[in-house]
C-alpha cells in the first residue's frame, strides 16, 4: 500500500522566520527512506488553531499519516497534543508509550516528552518531538506499526 504522507511543523519562532525549520525535512527524508510518499507539508506557530486547521487540509489532501514535529514537550506554548485530542476519534496509547520507553535509553529526559498517535477521521496522526533527530528516533521506533494501522483505516467497512 503507498503511504501519503502529511508533514506540519509546529514551532513559533520557524513559522515567524526566525530559524530554519529543520524537523520537516529530518521527517520528510525519514519517510522517504521507509518509501512513503510525502504529499504535503506545513509550517505553522503553536497555536491549537492552527494546528487543526493544518491536519484536516492535510487529511483532504489525501494523506493517510500525518506527522507533527514540535510542541509535545512541557513549556506552556507546547499544545500540540491538546490541539490534536480535540480532533481525535480514537487515541493510540501504545505509539505513545513505546516512544518514551525507548527515547529514555537515550535521554532521562524523555519522560517529559507528550508524544502520542491518534486516529483523526481515516487518518493515523502521530506527534513526535520538536528536535530532528528526537523526531526521526522516535518515528523509527514505532514504524513497524504504522503500514497495518493505516491499512486497516483505509477498509472499507462491509455490512452484515
Amino acid at each position: 500500500m503507498q503511504i501519503n504522507v502529511g508533514i506540519i511543523t509546529v514551532s513559533d519562532r520557524a513559522s515567524r522566520g526566525q530559524y530554519d525549520d529543520l524537523g520537516g525535512p529530518a521527517l520528510k527524508e525519514a519517510s522517504v527512506g521507509y518509501g512513503w510518499t510525502v504529499s504535503a507539508e506545513a509550517l505553522v506557530p503553536d497555536e491549537k488553531r492552527e494546528i487543526q486547521r493544518s491536519i484536516r487540509e492535510l487529511i483532504h489532501k489525501g494523506c493517510h499519516l500525518i506527522l507533527t514535529t514540535g510542541g509535545t514537550g512541557v513549556a506552556l506554548r507546547d499544545v500540540t497534543p491538546e490541539a490534536v485530542r480535540e480532533l481525535a476519534v480514537r487515541e493510540l496509547p501504545g505509539f505513545g508509550e513505546v516512544m518514551r520507553m525507548e527515547s529514555m535509553k537515550i535521554t532521562r529526559n524523555a519522560i517529559l516528552s507528550r508524544n502520542l498517535a491518534v486516529v483523526v477521521e481515516q487518518a493515523l496522526v502521530i506527534c513526535l518531538p520538536g528536535k530532528p533527530s528526537g523526531a526521526v528516533e522516535c518515528l523509527g521506533f514505532v514504524v513497524g506499526a504504522v503500514p497495518h494501522c493505516i491499512e486497516v483505516l483505509q477498509e472499507v467497512p462491509t455490512s452484515c
